[in-house]
């Protein structure tokens, strides 16, 4: 008897399948090569899904539609994604996780492009609900792919760069629309995005290696509920919501006044996702020296404090504000996606599709109910909705942490 937690043992470097050096060893041109590939699909995917963000101000003027009812393009997006991926990771234990991701990802640039045609406000929900469908194909299949492909010494890395990828994806996305519609209008801002897309997956397709240690199983739709239980007996496998509200109604506060920003100032704000593309590897391999918790815990302090200058009235308050959030965001992303896959064993796919499921469901839900508070108390609203939330997060690590500390691997 060793005297270690079930969970301990779990998060140890992998042995299972196939010895450590048929896996994908870091700094080869496999990993180069698997690395650009799945920043391709972070990139895609966060483009596509958050595209409509720096747009939703122009939503309501051209539909006339309310800032709640604005943020519906996008909460229906995340809504639809956070429950279609419960069922993605069991479709990709059939079908294999490349095939998959790649269809996916071209059947959701193809679906955002027809968005950019419409101009009937239902039918542009409608496109998007489909297209959160569509999507919930890529994010937790291509974590999944991550944790049975790589060495464990090169996954922190690798995960980091793909959502690295995510933060590019989202900066892009945002910030393409937004300064396209303010010279072109809103549906060549979508529209271009989409295409870029369609060629990121040309790219997915050509660079992603086959998969080499997945292995086929068609478990049916019974038996999910008694693996999901198995995974939440686990203490290590916290499912966390994530804090889009901010992002959603920061150009409404900037286009108003006294600040009276244009349509392109409010879109540059989105290249602070660059600060992400960072953080997410960068703390990903801290994560690996200190361990995940400890580092979660300092993503959530981060967020907190970029919050604080949030709600300061000054502009370059803000501006380093949003960019401590976007830091401790996609950094803390980073370290519990590597953490859920490698806690999880044999179920993955499972694992990672009901970490985004709450990941997705709480971009939707509370990017919602951050649009009454927004109604309600205008800017502050907003910014004490998200520190409550903040405060609660951190609360979950440091109960995690008590109960199943995460032991230093480097």
């Amino acid at each position: 008897m060793t005297g270690e937690t079930p969970a301990a043992l779990a998060d140890r470097p992998r042995t299972d399948h196939a010895p450590a050096d048929t896996r994908i060893q870091q700094g080869t041109p496999a990993f180069r090569r698997t690395a650009l590939a799945l920043f391709l699909a972070g990139f895609s995917t966060f483009g596509l899904l958050y595209t409509v963000q720096p747009l939703l101000p122009e939503f309501s003027r051209h539909f006339g539609v309310s800032a709640a009812g604005s943020a519906m393009s996008l909460s229906l997006t995340t809504g639809t994604l956070a429950v279609a991926m419960l069922l993605a990771g069991l479709l990709s234990d059939a079908v294999g996780r490349r095939p998959l991701m790649i269809v996916a990802l071209l059947a959701s640039a193809t679906l955002s492009l027809c968005t950019a045609l419409v101009d009937d406000w239902a039918t542009l929900l409608v496109l998007r609900t489909l297209l959160g469908l569509a999507l919930s194909g890529v994010p937790a299949v291509a974590m999944t792919y991550l944790v049975e492909e790589m060495d464990s010494r090169a996954l922190g890395l690798a995960m980091g760069l793909y959502i690295g990828g995510n933060a590019i994806g989202g900066m892009s996305g945002r910030l393409l629309a937004g300064i396209i519609a303010d010279h072109w209008g809103w549906r060549w801002g979508i529209g271009v995005v989409s295409i870029i897309a369609i060629a990121s997956t040309v790219l997915l397709w050509l660079q992603l290696p086959p998969s080499r240690h997945f292995q086929a199983s068609r478990s049916g739709l019974r038996q999910l509920p008694a693996r999901w239980r198995k995974l939440f007996a686990d203490p290590g496998l916290p499912l966390m919501g994530v804090f889009v509200t901010l992002y959603n109604y920061l150009g409404y506060h900037l286009l108003a006044p006294p600040y009276h920003l244009s349509q392109t100032v409010v879109g540059l704000i989105f290249s602070v996702y660059l600060v992400g593309t960072f953080s997410s590897a960068w703390m990903g391999q801290q994560a690996t020296r200190h361990g995940r918790g400890r580092i979660l815990a300092i993503s959530f302090g981060l967020i907190a404090a970029g919050i604080v200058l949030l709600a300061m009235p000054w502009l370059p308050a803000m501006a380093v504000g949003i960019a401590l959030v976007t830091f401790g965001f996609f950094g803390g992303h980073s370290v519990a996606s590597s953490w859920v896959g490698s806690r999880a064993g044999s179920m993955r796919a499972e694992a990672s599709a009901l970490y985004l499921f709450a990941y997705y469901l709480g971009s939707s839900v509370l990017g919602g109910v951050g649009g009454l508070a927004y109604a309600a108390w205008d800017w502050l609203g907003v910014c004490a909705f998200a520190a409550l939330l903040t405060v609660i997060g951190g609360g979950i690590v440091w109960a995690l942490q008590q109960r199943a500390p995460q032991p230093v691997t480097a």
